[in-house]
């Protein structure tokens, strides 16, 4: 989903909640919500990679969330089954997707024990 148009809003707050309006439209019940915010766990490869084989073992459907550059709602935070840090760092939005799919595709290939890995 493309991000807000900051400009358009009167403070983050409000931008913010109008995010949140949109992404949470499009999760359903059942779904397991990833939520990609600086305060969440750091995690490795594996311990990712074990996440995915959980979840997708067991059959259920798991949703990324990535926030904007000034951050996620509280009301998606609070929705989300786990919070992730990537870093400390700030991504652009469009490089963070490829980050979240290469490490999406890196952990099945610990899974399957590819050699992608190392």
């Amino acid at each position: 989903m493309k991000e807000e148009d900051e400009n358009r809003y009167r403070n983050v707050e409000m931008l913010l909640e109008r995010e949140a309006e949109k992404i949470l439209k499009h999760i359903k019940d059942g779904q397991y919500v990833v939520v990609f915010d600086i305060k969440g766990t750091q995690l490795s490869s594996e311990e990712f990679a074990e996440l995915l084989n959980r979840k997708v073992s067991k059959g259920e459907e798991i949703v990324f969330v990535i926030g904007g550059s000034n951050g996620i709602s509280d009301a998606i935070k609070k929705r989300a089954n786990l919070l992730i840090s990537f870093s400390k760092l700030t991504f652009p939005h469009q490089l963070f997707r490829v980050l979240v799919y290469e490490q999406i595709y890196r952990g099945f290939t610990i899974i399957k024990g590819i050699k992608y890995h190392k």
